[in-house]
């Protein structure tokens, strides 16, 4: 299944309009941010070919490319943690999407946690950094 684009001239047919015109960067990446149905959680941040995206449409799973592998990459094809779409979204001019998923098992992130968002940046009270050596906390 091949996905066909709509041209990206026209604005107002591309923020108000119908048609798919994903804009792919230089190479050939889409970011997507993917977050849990159930609960509106943050899961993870990843990239998208046009093949992961034509597979994440045919499948109804996610697949991302993999820039430090540089491959495709089907989520949960060896760990179990499969993404299953509920909801695809695009942004205003269609150069990021959103995954809405339902997470199998109990983990999205390699790490076995349930997102890979699990640590905080702490902000001092004037609301910058707090500058003590930029240490990261845990996240809940």
């Amino acid at each position: 299944m091949a996905i066909t684009m709509a041209g990206r001239d026209d604005r107002d047919e591309l923020e108000n309009g119908d048609k798919l015109a994903l804009k792919f960067d230089d190479r050939g990446l889409i970011p997507v941010v993917t977050t849990c149905a159930d609960t509106g959680k943050l899961l993870m941040q990843a990239w998208a070919s046009v093949e992961a995206v034509e597979l994440t449409l045919k499948t109804g799973e996610a697949h991302y490319f993999s820039r430090s592998r540089e491959t495709l990459w089907h989520k949960g094809a060896t760990s179990g943690e499969i993404q299953y779409m509920t909801e695809i979204r695009t942004d205003c001019d269609q150069d990021c999407l959103h995954y809405i998923v339902k997470q199998s098992g109990g983990g999205c992130c390699h790490t076995g946690r349930a997102s890979c968002f699990y640590r905080i940046i702490p902000l001092g009270d004037d609301g910058g950094a707090d500058g003590d050596g930029w240490k990261l906390v845990m996240a809940e």
